[in-house]
């Protein structure tokens, strides 16, 4: 019998960028039993959608939930069209090439794991990571590097093409609504690794995304780096989530890594301001403070 596979993918503002991942998913060799499709943005696709080549379940939310709770929604959605499997996508994500869920299928099966991931590359570079993966305590961003490996065990860059099996979701819940974006596919990973669900990432399919290069800041080489993302925004949610779950998961290593790279970056650009909000926003995390709904949120 064959496996049934549901996509759950969330959408803001990005009209082309779905076209695009509806026609690649149209063009798995596995095809998808169904697709649920949340859309957030000021613009809605629902047209899209609806001349989509496969048949798409459309969810317009006027409220912006945020990746964790887009997700949660388009998950509920999925499982609820009794597929087995449910197929996560962010909108400006496609699968390099037509065989990438039948390849993920076949590894769960072959390796009997409950959740796989692809490689993430970067559009028009497929030869770079988009996110880096640390072997033998290097960073690495080259594909030739990692995809000689076949299987890079109990790691992933969630939730770019995550196939999970869909009784998964009742065994560690759906992501995190509170974290709205980045950090919520960390907690969601760690709650795989709390639960012993084995999962781990196939390296000889792809997904294509955009690349987050820019964030990454070298402190002592490879060895150690931080993230520093573009926008207030992103910085306020990426350091308040992190000391959330740097507590919430009891992650030492974690917070010793932070409580050195930070300040050594900051002070590295002669950036005090940017230190002292990095400082506030992330002890607010650990203090499970400043969470609310996002237009309760100031933003600095």
């Amino acid at each position: 019998m064959q496996d049934t596979v549901a996509v759950a993918a969330v959408t803001f503002d990005r009209p082309d960028d779905v076209q695009t991942l509806l026609a690649a998913l149209a063009e798995q060799s596995h095809a998808p039993h169904a697709i649920a499709l949340v859309d957030s943005g000021t613009t809605p696709v629902g047209g899209i959608a609806a001349a989509a080549p496969a048949p798409v379940t459309y969810i317009r939310s006027e409220a912006n939930l945020g990746g964790a709770g887009g997700f949660s929604l388009a998950i509920l959605s999925a499982i609820a069209s009794g597929a087995q499997w449910v197929w996560i996508m962010d909108d400006d994500a496609h699968p390099e090439d037509p065989e990438c869920l039948a390849t993920l299928l076949a590894a769960a099966h072959e390796r009997k794991l409950d959740v796989v991931l692809p490689l993430v590359v970067a559009p028009g570079q497929p030869q770079k990571l988009s996110f880096p993966f640390r072997i033998d305590g290097h960073l690495t961003h080259e594909r030739a590097v990692v995809e000689p490996l076949g299987f890079i065990p109990n790691v992933g860059q969630f939730f770019n093409g995550a196939l999970i099996r869909a009784d998964v979701f009742f065994k560690v819940g759906l992501p995190d609504l509170r974290l709205f974006i980045r950090g919520d596919e960390t907690d969601f990973m760690l709650r795989l690794r709390q639960a012993g669900i084995a999962f781990g990432t196939v390296t000889s399919v792809a997904l294509s995304h955009p690349a987050g290069w820019g964030e990454v800041k070298e402190v002592l080489g490879d060895r150690l780096h931080v993230l520093v993302p573009e926008t207030p925004f992103k910085r306020f949610y990426y350091y308040r989530n992190r000391g959330f779950l740097t507590r919430k998961h009891r992650r030492l290593r974690s917070l010793v890594a932070d409580a050195v790279g930070y300040p050594l970056y900051f002070l590295k650009a002669r950036d005090p301001k940017g230190l002292a909000s990095w400082a506030s926003t992330y002890a607010a995390g650990v203090r499970g403070a400043k969470f609310g709904p996002p237009k309760d949120q100031v933003f600095k």
